[in-house]
């Protein structure tokens, strides 16, 4: 079942990667679909948001100042009971999931905070992680040229909405770098054309 499904997957992400035109962009993630993105077209990462997660509410709020959050340093708590890292940018909780020491964490935050493209950035969310339809809407009135929500169900009133179909009966999305069903290499986020959507945003 899962040889199906990657064999499969390497030809779809090889035609995804032939489109590409536009491969020098920063796409700022509140979750793992970014990295998982970057991943599968094969480029740099650009953006510190690899493989770790924000809460919805810290991730607008980082939003709404991004380059001021970003020159604080991160400071890593050490009584946390989570068996990741977990660090404070400022007043928001970052939470190092794939990483298996504050240093790893910070190495590679460095790295990849030096390497943004203010002048190519995009800007991805879902509503996962305490996303209201408040939130939702603020998203959509935030000042970035290209930016895109991912939702359980369809938002014809906010613009930047991208429906993921599969999470109906759900809160909101689920994980959308599983694959949708067996043998077809599929995900749920190639439910949105974002390699058009990076190649538009240029």
């Amino acid at each position: 079942m899962s040889y199906r499904n990657y064999f499969f997957r390497h030809f779809i992400c090889l035609r995804n990667r032939k489109r590409l035109k536009n491969k020098d962009f920063t796409l700022f993630a509140n979750n793992c679909n970014g990295g998982c993105i970057c991943h599968d077209l094969s480029l740099q990462f650009r953006s510190p948001f690899v493989n770790l997660s924000l809460s919805a509410s810290d991730y607008m709020k980082f939003l709404e100042n991004p380059k001021e959050y970003l020159e604080e340093p991160l400071e890593f708590i050490s009584e946390s009971e989570r068996k990741y890292p977990v660090a404070l940018l400022g007043d928001l909780t970052v939470h190092f999931v794939h990483y298996s020491s504050p240093q790893e964490a910070e190495d590679a935050w460095n790295r990849r905070k030096a390497r943004i493209n203010w002048d190519n950035l995009f800007v991805l969310m879902s509503d996962q992680d305490g996303c209201t339809y408040e939130m939702l809407r603020k998203f959509d009135q935030l000042p970035y040229k290209n930016k895109a929500v991912f939702t359980h169900i369809p938002y014809p009133d906010i613009s930047s909405a991208v429906y993921i179909p599969g999470f109906e009966e759900k809160d909101s999305v689920g994980n959308c770098d599983a694959f949708v069903s067996i043998g077809s290499g599929k995900k749920y986020f190639d439910a949105f054309d974002y390699v058009k959507w990076f190649n538009d945003g240029r």
